[in-house]
């Protein structure tokens, strides 16, 4: 059980930073694309055309097994998150984007009537608009992080799945090891689902309340 409980935390803590750099990754790539000058739109499509284009698990690969071929040396940590960052962003690139230009076209042109810059535009109006309607999907993302996570265990880090393997293999207990295995994925999962609920219905609230000020 401690055994678990260790791959339980490192499961997490690759989650959380995972989660950081994906959200990072989506901002940044859904304006480039948006907004950028055309090499920066080519560069901003090509990272999402790839990473959601291949496997995340081939991905892992590469970079744990194939950087080292060109004297590049990374964590096994360092690539799990890279990886599995990398990968959720290039998906939460295209939530972004989606959510910003499915704000009322009137919020646009009533910005531009009150002679705000792009920048002023997208930091007053048009982004916590699209921030309450990313909300949802963006949930549905963390979580298949979550999932995701499972495949770290293939290049060499104990995460749960690979400390279930092991008591597994020690004490032949398989439906009870790889049972609470399941049902401590599935509270990591429903944890991030109520977050993200509580943070949309908060995001609702705000809006709301800004639309009748």
């Amino acid at each position: 059980m401690p055994g678990l409980l260790d791959g339980a935390v490192l499961t997490v803590e690759i989650t959380l930073l995972g989660a950081v750099l994906a959200v990072f990754m989506a901002l940044i790539a859904a304006l480039a694309k948006l907004y950028g000058p055309l090499p920066i739109r080519w560069l901003s499509t090509t990272y999402i055309e790839i990473f959601r284009g291949t496997s995340a698990l081939v991905q892992l690969f590469w970079l744990y097994f194939v950087l080292p071929q060109f004297g590049i040396f990374l964590d096994a940590f360092v690539v799990a998150v890279l990886a599995l960052g990398l990968n959720i962003g290039a998906y939460g690139a295209e939530v972004v984007r989606g959510a910003i230009v499915s704000v009322a076209r009137g919020q646009w042109e009533a910005s531009i009537a009150l002679n705000m810059s792009q920048a002023q535009m997208l930091r007053r109006i048009i982004l916590p608009q699209a921030f309450t309607a990313m909300i949802p999907p963006w949930g549905n993302l963390f979580i298949e992080l979550v999932k995701s996570t499972s495949l770290v265990s293939l290049i060499t880090l104990a995460d749960l799945t690979f400390k279930a393997q092991q008591m597994n293999q020690t004490t032949l207990k398989t439906v009870p090891v790889f049972t609470l295995v399941l049902l401590i994925y599935l509270a990591i999962s429903l944890t991030v689902t109520i977050g993200m609920r509580l943070l949309e219905q908060r995001a609702s609230r705000g809006l709301t309340r800004g639309r009748v000020a």
